[in-house]
């Protein structure tokens, strides 16, 4: 920021309330927070959440930001020493007025419980896709209700995890469907359509996700719902296996990534996806 722009917000008079879809919100107001599609994962973590406004904010362009902090964050109190981390910045379009009642302080809406499940054996060629995906995906960082997991070929233990409380699991795997190799594809899975729905036999080298969820469905209800980011692989590594991806699919792996953000995101806002059979 430079010197005219340090002088631009030194001449703006302090802001004391906003209009808030017409109704007046000012300092110590409670607001939901409802941000915007498309917007910071952790900005998308929030949404639902109660909170209370701290100040209103004004850039050197003019534009109000409410700064809010939750109102269940057991350092709200501290003033300044909680700072960084504690505190939020939200336009006026991203929030909605609430009426405050102290008598009812978990009525904030709760942040949906996300599993990301990666699936692959690296010694197979393109079935290492998942495995890949649950890499890159762990130098991201995500909010804490948010889980990714690289689960390899061990099929039981992702179907107890299928089996657990949540309310959407998404499963990153190569599956051949006949495309081209590198095609990405997301599908909604149902495990009460599978008429058959017996119990199944894993193998002891590879993992087919619906055979772990006939497994997971044999032991018990699965109450979340299922979707599967696929990828076509080029190659499974033939009766002697291989090591590495395949270069269609090698590539696919960015756009996977982005898909599963996508799925993310979309859930976390409340956004319900309906992806191609």
């Amino acid at each position: 920021m430079n010197e005219w722009e340090w002088q631009l917000l030194e001449e703006k008079l302090p802001v004391e309330s906003v209009l808030v879809h017409g109704v007046t919100v000012a300092k110590g107001d409670c607001v939901i927070l409802r941000p915007r599609s498309g917007g910071d994962i952790f900005d998308l973590a929030l949404a639902g959440r109660t909170a209370i406004v701290e100040s209103i904010e004004q850039d050197y362009e003019g534009k109000l930001h409410l700064a809010v902090i939750l109102e269940e964050d057991p350092g709200k109190d501290l003033g300044l020493l909680r700072q960084p981390g504690h505190r939020f910045f939200f336009t006026p379009e991203e929030v909605e007025t609430c009426a405050r009642d102290n008598s009812a302080p978990g009525s904030q809406i709760k942040s949906p419980q996300i599993l990301v499940a990666c699936i692959g054996n690296i010694f197979l060629g393109d079935d290492g896709f998942g495995v890949e995906v649950a890499r890159r995906l762990s130098t991201r960082t995500f909010p804490e209700n948010v889980r990714v997991r690289d689960f390899g070929i061990r099929g039981y233990d992702l179907s107890y995890a299928l089996l657990e409380a949540g309310d959407l699991a998404i499963l990153v795997d190569a599956c051949p469907r006949g495309q081209a190799p590198g095609t990405v594809y997301v599908m909604d899975i149902d495990p009460a359509e599978d008429a058959a729905m017996r119990p199944a036999v894993l193998d002891a080298h590879t993992m087919n996700p619906v055979a772990v969820i006939q497994l997971a469905k044999s032991m018990g209800p699965i109450s979340k719902r299922i979707l599967l980011v696929g990828c076509e692989p080029a190659t499974l590594g033939g009766e002697e296996g291989e090591m590495g991806l395949s270069e269609p699919v090698s590539t696919a792996v960015g756009e996977a990534i982005q898909v599963v953000e996508r799925l993310i995101a979309e859930a976390l806002i409340g956004e319900e996806t309906s992806p191609p059979a």
